[in-house]
């Protein structure tokens, strides 16, 4: 699907802070709500592109489909060393999503100094090697998300060591991610409202709907919010970048909760069961927003809502 949708232009969305942000939440949310798994490294292959732009570096050509792939391990370390005035990665990337898929991936890596620089690499160099899947679940199964090694594989380094995380547009892909979150709710949700609008639906499944509905309606308003005063300090200049996107996060991993929850308290086991569609997505949604890390996030969140430094 997400081949079909580079392939398409399907992928051609603004960048954030460009002025069409809102146009960009609304496009990333569609692409997930359509198919949780390929919006989700379409989302990783959109943010490559933006980070490609804002720290100045060639733009992929047509038809590469890029990943991001910024996991830290203490078990795997991936490094990168001169080798006669060239870049080369030798080392193991942990939660490399589009192992097997993507043709081109933004990878961060340790450098000499203990630094993390952000390094572009072709993934068919023969010194790249996806290691076999050790994934169990079912959910994300389809993301092809592994181990990959890499025996002085050739790298161009992007920006500057420490860029990739210090730049404004870091926070605006964490936001573009809840975004994707809203998406796969609704699709969560479709059955609820399906049964809600039928002659047949009680006064709980009204209520589970009721409360599922303000949630993603909070979600949407959220992020429009967030795309309004990202488009308004682009360069994050009043520092309100990490609480934007912390908040979006928060609100639209509380709608993936209420959406998975309560569809299926109200519909009880069936939906699950039989419908292999809906059972995907929610297997596939469930994994997709542990991305976020919970109860820390919103601590993070609570310091920066309560200006603490």
């Amino acid at each position: 699907m997400v081949n079909t949708w580079l392939a398409s232009g399907a992928l051609d969305l603004p960048l954030p802070g460009a002025g069409a942000t809102a146009q960009r939440f609304h496009r990333l949310a569609a692409l997930a709500e359509a198919d949780v798994v390929a919006g989700r490294l379409a989302e990783a292959h959109l943010d490559a592109l933006a980070i490609l732009a804002e720290l100045d570096s060639p733009a992929p050509q047509p038809g590469q489909l890029w990943g991001v792939w910024a996991a830290e391990s203490r078990d795997a370390v991936l490094g990168a060393r001169d080798d006669r005035g060239r870049v080369v990665l030798d080392g193991t990337k942990v939660w490399c999503s589009g192992a097997g898929l993507c043709s081109h991936a933004l990878v961060t890596a340790r450098l000499s100094t203990g630094e993390r620089g952000l390094f572009a690499v072709a993934l068919e160099d023969r010194g790249v090697h996806p290691l076999p899947s050790s994934w169990r679940n079912a959910g994300m199964a389809e993301s092809d998300t592994r181990a990959v090694q890499f025996t002085a594989t050739p790298a161009v380094a992007v920006g500057h060591p420490g860029e990739y995380l210090s730049r404004p547009g870091f926070w605006h892909g964490a936001a573009g991610v809840a975004a994707c979150w809203l998406g796969g709710a609704r699709a969560v949700a479709a059955p609820l409202y399906a049964r809600a609008g039928a002659e047949t639906a009680d006064a709980h499944a009204l209520a589970h709907l009721g409360a599922v509905d303000a949630a993603l309606a909070a979600a949407d308003a959220m992020l429009m919010s967030v795309a309004h005063e990202i488009d308004e300090d682009p360069l994050n200049r009043k520092g309100r970048a990490e609480l934007l996107a912390r908040r979006a996060r928060a609100v639209a991993e509380t709608a993936v909760g209420e959406a998975v929850d309560r569809t299926a308290r109200a519909l009880g086991p069936a939906p699950l069961c039989l419908d292999a569609a809906h059972a995907r997505r929610v297997a596939d949604l469930s994994i997709y927003v542990r991305q976020s890390h919970a109860e820390r996030d919103l601590e993070r969140l609570g310091v920066l809502a309560g200006g603490a430094s």
